[in-house]
């Protein structure tokens, strides 16, 4: 028995060999007859007589689907017995993901269990991977991912991807977002003089996003309170101070918070003095961000040159 293989919605074309002694020719499928010589028995459209010559009567079936699959029969009557050839059709179907898991929400340290159904012609070989930079090669080659204990790093989206070989894989994507308390990651204290303007950063990881607020010793800063501003991001939250002044400087704490826990972070904010030399103006001319401050000591730095030379001299 002969096998033609094709591809669901292609068209399979059966042929059998006869020769000049052949009387009677029929096609067959199982115990129905498609064509009996010329004459058509079956209803199907798709089914067509392709050939009827001294050397072959073949015949074409278009559109090709499961249902089609099986063994066909070529019946041959000759003048002194009948005879028969057969043919097996396999069709072939490309793979389709027909169930998958749904977008998945899970607080960290919680059990996941993904599901990916596929169907096709051959079974087709399904695989996970997790997409991520830090990833390597597949996590499972099964129907089923079972993750134990998940972490943070294990967040993200998940392909399914399902194969034969009969068409490119088919794949689909699952998101796993995992849910974790706050975590200040950066928080620094700030040196700024007075009249200038100075940040106070707060920086936080959070799934959901943390919500930030700030104290100055016990007493919570509010928004739009005169001379500072709150901005609160997704990641962090920045304190502007506009016009700093000796009253601003003291012990600020960032609260971060979600639905899973709060952590806080507490950062200095001080008096920064820098002295920066300008060009000449005159005789013990030096300026410095502090509006002129401390301008003798200019004075006792420039006496200090002649006595070096002195040392040099002796």
């Amino acid at each position: 028995m002969d096998n033609v293989t094709v591809r669901q919605g292609e068209s399979a074309t059966l042929r059998c060999s006869v020769d000049n002694r052949v009387t009677r020719v029929a096609w067959l499928n199982r115990s129905s007859i498609l064509y009996a010589g010329n004459d058509k028995w079956c209803l199907d459209p798709r089914v067509v007589l392709l050939a009827n010559t001294k050397t072959q009567y073949s015949i074409l079936i278009q559109d090709v689907d499961v249902y089609d699959e099986g063994p066909y029969t070529c019946s041959v009557q000759t003048d002194n017995h009948p005879k028969t050839s057969r043919v097996h059709l396999i069709v072939q179907v490309s793979p389709k993901i027909t169930e998958i898991s749904s977008d998945i929400s899970i607080n960290e340290g919680g059990n996941v269990s993904l599901t990916c159904i596929a169907t096709g012609r051959p079974d087709p070989t399904i695989t996970w991977r997790h997409i991520s930079p830090k990833a390597v090669g597949f996590i499972s080659e099964d129907e089923y991912l079972e993750i134990t204990g998940i972490t943070r790093e294990q967040s993200g989206e998940y392909e399914c991807s399902a194969s034969n070989d009969v068409s490119a894989p088919v794949v689909q994507r699952v998101k796993v977002t995992v849910n974790y308390p706050p975590y200040i990651s950066d928080a620094k204290s700030t040196g700024v003089p007075v009249g200038q303007k100075g940040i106070l950063l707060c920086e936080a990881s959070a799934v959901p996003s943390a919500e930030f607020q700030w104290y100055k010793d016990d007493k919570r800063l509010a928004e739009g309170q005169k001379g500072l501003k709150v901005e609160n991001k997704a990641f962090f939250s920045r304190l502007t101070f506009f016009n700093v002044s000796e009253q601003d400087y003291g012990n600020y704490t960032c609260v971060a918070s979600n639905q899973l826990g709060n952590t806080n972070a507490s950062m200095i904010l001080y008096e920064e003095t820098t002295t920066a030399l300008t060009p000449w103006k005159g005789p013990g001319a030096v300026h410095d961000g502090n509006n002129g401050a401390w301008r003798r000591s200019g004075c006792a730095w420039l006496l200090l040159l002649p006595l070096a030379h002195l040392a040099r001299q002796f």
